[in-house]
């Protein structure tokens, strides 16, 4: 579970277009705050020298907007989250990843714990964990994975799922498998009119689906896929969710 801080702007190329997950409705912040103190959730508190400490949500006094995070006054990296002016708080609802930023931290020392209290966000982010899934492109879309072998032949591959870390695609079984491990640099991904892509893909294992099928599994690790690409895919995780082609966790 990635529970770092998503890198908002180069996740959406613009601040503006964080407008699908940002949270600004004060009742909603609550809620989401209420289930994280109820569900006694951990969370990661993040600062920017990069110290992180997990701790969960003590308190909530939605009424003066302030929060309370549990502190370990013995922990060494409480001082670091004393001292920043910001910090990023992680934590994950079921699937689904809440990020918020709060400031000036403050130790406030009781009989049954410390507490590091600050003002309740204004804002929010919710992200889905879409790498813990995979969606089905849809076949009439003709979803293809164009690779170019090392003897510089090009194989149009078949798209057989997709999430935000990588793809599968079937590998006929007149081509011998590669060795897991090779990459293949700038492959052209085609899912569908409004999705293509170029990454360079990491071949992370090899799985022979069955005799009748006549061919392989091939599963794929996008490596160092730019911004335009994994939103361009990250559009497409959502538009087929919505439809119910999505598969089972990983």
């Amino acid at each position: 579970m990635e529970t770092s801080p998503a890198p908002l702007e180069a996740l959406t190329g613009s601040l503006a277009a964080l407008a699908e997950f940002r949270v600004a409705e004060p009742r909603e912040i609550v809620s989401m705050l209420r289930q994280l103190q109820d569900g006694n959730v951990p969370v990661n508190l993040n600062a920017s020298d990069g110290v992180v400490c997990t701790t969960t949500l003590w308190t909530l006094d939605a009424d003066r907007g302030q929060i309370g995070f549990v502190a370990d006054v013995a922990d060494t990296r409480m001082q670091a989250l004393l001292e920043c002016d910001e910090v990023m708080v992680v934590g994950y609802l079921n699937n689904v990843k809440l990020q918020f930023e709060v400031s000036d931290l403050v130790l406030v020392r009781g009989n049954r714990a410390s507490v590091l209290s600050c003002a309740a966000p204004r804002e929010m982010f919710r992200f889905q964990r879409r790498n813990a899934f995979r969606v089905r492109p849809p076949m009439r879309s003709s979803p293809i994975a164009r690779v170019r072998l090392p003897e510089g032949r090009e194989l149009a591959l078949r798209v057989i799922d997709v999430s935000i870390g990588g793809c599968a695609v079937f590998l006929p079984d007149d081509f011998p498998a590669p060795q897991a491990g090779t990459i293949f640099e700038r492959a052209e991904i085609d899912l569908d009119a409004d999705t293509r892509f170029a990454a360079n893909l990491r071949l992370q294992h090899v799985t022979v689906i069955n005799a009748d099928a006549r061919g392989s599994r091939l599963g794929f690790e996008f490596v160092r896929a730019g911004g335009e690409a994994l939103r361009a895919l990250q559009r497409f995780i959502d538009h087929t969710q919505k439809r119910g082609k999505f598969l089972a966790l990983d």
